[in-house]
């Protein structure tokens, strides 16, 4: 295998190990890469801070396996008969809340390389009664959905996970309708740590070492063509380490 293989693999094998861990609630919770020990900040947007009503709306093992470090659908502004794609749907939480919040007009994706987490979204959503839903196979690298199809795409700590980044936004960029926009979380390093550093933060499946700067999340998404970018910063998950919300938008010109 190539070393981009190597990752990839490694990443697939640790989310579907996961996914079969998840009927046991201290397994799962213990498997999230990207949640930091101290939840005390009301401000953090953590994978197990959805709201009370959120986690109302979804069955309990979607919720569980949010291994994310964040709530994208709270930072979306997602509305009703949009279509939203949501990039390594994991357990499918955020799936199935987006496509609550765009209602029976809308159409809400769910993309993942993951047999084991593919099985578990789709049981979670013939559960949740959701029907304006659809869980596809594939690669974030290479996503299997015509061009100019896509409202808003979503993430939660998964881009970080990717052995080819670039590719990652590129493919974004094709998918997006003009004037379409991301709301991702992800976790993102300071400017000042090298590649090195990241490593000896932690590994690439933790979600640490494969993480982008966030001068590197701004250049990439405008070399892609996005505008109106940020990336702000929520919580720390390691040293100099931070979960963050990322925004951009493809200009309603196209490319």
């Amino acid at each position: 295998m190539t070393e981009n293989a190597d990752i990839t693999e490694h990443v697939r094998q640790r989310y579907a190990a996961a996914a079969l861990q998840l009927t046991d609630v201290s397994a799962a919770a213990g498997e999230s890469c990207c949640v930091p020990t101290d939840l005390g900040n009301g401000e953090v947007f953590g994978s197990i801070l959805y709201t009370g009503g959120e986690a109302a709306e979804v069955p309990e093992e979607a919720l569980l396996a949010s291994l994310g470090c964040g709530n994208p659908t709270a930072v979306a502004e997602l509305r009703a008969g949009e279509t939203v794609l949501d990039l390594g749907s994991g357990g499918g939480i955020d799936v199935l809340l987006s496509a609550r919040r765009v209602g029976p007009t809308g159409f809400a994706y769910g993309l993942d390389m993951t047999d084991e987490m593919l099985a578990l979204a789709r049981a979670n959503t013939a559960k949740a009664g959701a029907t304006n839903v659809e869980f596809i196979k594939g690669r974030i690298e290479e996503i299997p959905l015509p061009a100019e199809t896509i409202d808003v795409i979503i993430s939660n700590c998964v881009i970080n996970l990717s052995a080819d980044k670039g590719a990652v936004i590129n493919e974004m960029f094709r998918v997006l309708k003009p004037g379409g926009r991301l709301g991702l979380s992800d976790v993102v390093a300071e400017d000042h740590l090298s590649a090195e550093d990241r490593i000896q933060r932690g590994s690439f499946a933790g979600c640490i070492a494969g993480a982008l700067s966030k001068q590197e999340y701004l250049h990439t998404l405008a070399e892609a063509g996005f505008v109106d970018i940020s990336v702000d910063y929520t919580h720390e998950v390691a040293a100099e380490m931070h979960g963050a919300i990322v925004k951009a938008v493809k200009p309603a010109g196209g490319a």
